[in-house]
């Protein structure tokens, strides 16, 4: 296993230069680049734009550029911002506990979803219940989080006001509770496309499960339904799931920054929202490449969890 991380490992690291590479470039040659919101303002004078370009780096030359932030991000050094002159690394630190916070309420829910609508839908397969899962299951991968995320806001907030519509907490600050409230509504957007493909991905795990040999061996001696599916089939039908909630949690991060921008959260995706309007580069590459990380670095924990489990699949 040890011979397989750090082959998985190294086959990620040249993967995250490369990205790195693309990402760079990409943002620099947009046009305006980071002085835009300086050439558009008519009291900055020429000379303090060209201080400000020597004072950022921005008079050298790209390759010479990428070098210094490749060096800056390895050793820890993120850059500061063009916005404010703050180090990225306490921005981002700032706003890292809102995002997180979101995501786990996030993948707790859509897990609590997921699994018993699963479960029950494959084991009452074409009944109502399994006909209401597939139905709520398709809407769910259908809707867009921004709509979805409206559309709740005027529900519960405007129309009905049982939850607030935007924000951590209240204006003069809260209790456990408000912030709960608070979380409901984004984290239920951002739950409910992942336990709608979740619920259908174990539905279909389970009856493979449940028409396998020992089950019907476990019928046969008389093993009670309710003990065969949750003590047999479960078990061994979470495993590819398990793999997928991995795998969709690094996708998370990237996803919460529509829902963040709906309901005003204060987490990476409106950081994220704030710099791309003002060409914060040092910002909007820190964030890219931590949101990189987050999708390759689960899917190398997935890859070895799966064949540590699961020794038919081990090299």
């Amino acid at each position: 296993m040890l011979t397989l991380a750090a082959r998985r490992l190294a086959q990620a690291l040249p993967l995250l230069l490369i990205i790195s590479v693309l990402v760079f470039a990409l943002l620099h040659a947009a046009p305006g680049g980071p002085m835009a919101i300086y050439l558009e303002n008519p009291n900055v004078r020429p000379e303090d734009i060209e201080r400000l370009r020597r004072s950022l780096g921005l008079d050298r030359p790209l390759p010479i550029q990428y070098l210094a932030w490749l060096k800056g991000f390895v050793t820890g050094d993120w850059g500061y911002s063009f916005a404010d002159g703050r180090p990225v690394t306490l921005r981002m630190g700032e706003r890292l506990p809102a995002t997180f916070e979101l995501i786990v309420a996030s993948l707790a829910m859509a897990i609590l979803a997921a699994i018993p609508a699963g479960v029950i839908a494959a084991a009452r397969r074409r009944g109502w219940f399994d006909r209401s899962v597939t139905v709520l299951s398709l809407a769910g991968t259908s809707l867009p989080a921004f709509w979805f995320g409206l559309l709740l806001q005027l529900l519960l907030s405007v129309s009905l006001g049982w939850l607030p519509s935007s924000g951590r907490t209240s204006i003069l600050g809260g209790d456990l509770l408000d912030r709960v409230r608070h979380l409901i509504l984004p984290a239920t957007v951002l739950a409910t496309v992942h336990a709608a493909v979740w619920s259908r991905y174990l539905r279909s795990s389970m009856l493979t499960q449940l028409a396998q040999r020992y089950v019907l061996a476990a019928h046969g001696r008389g093993v009670p339904q309710r003990q065969v599916v949750f003590r047999h089939a479960l078990r061994n039908a979470l495993l590819p799931l398990a793999t997928i909630v991995l795998l969709d949690a690094a996708i998370l991060v990237s996803g919460a920054v529509v829902t963040e921008s709906v309901f005003a959260w204060p987490g990476l995706g409106g950081l994220f929202t704030e710099a791309l309007a003002r060409r914060d580069y040092s910002v909007l590459m820190a964030f890219l490449m931590v949101s990189s990380t987050a999708v390759i670095a689960p899917n190398l924990v997935a890859d070895l969890s799966y064949r540590l489990l699961d020794p038919r699949v081990r090299e």
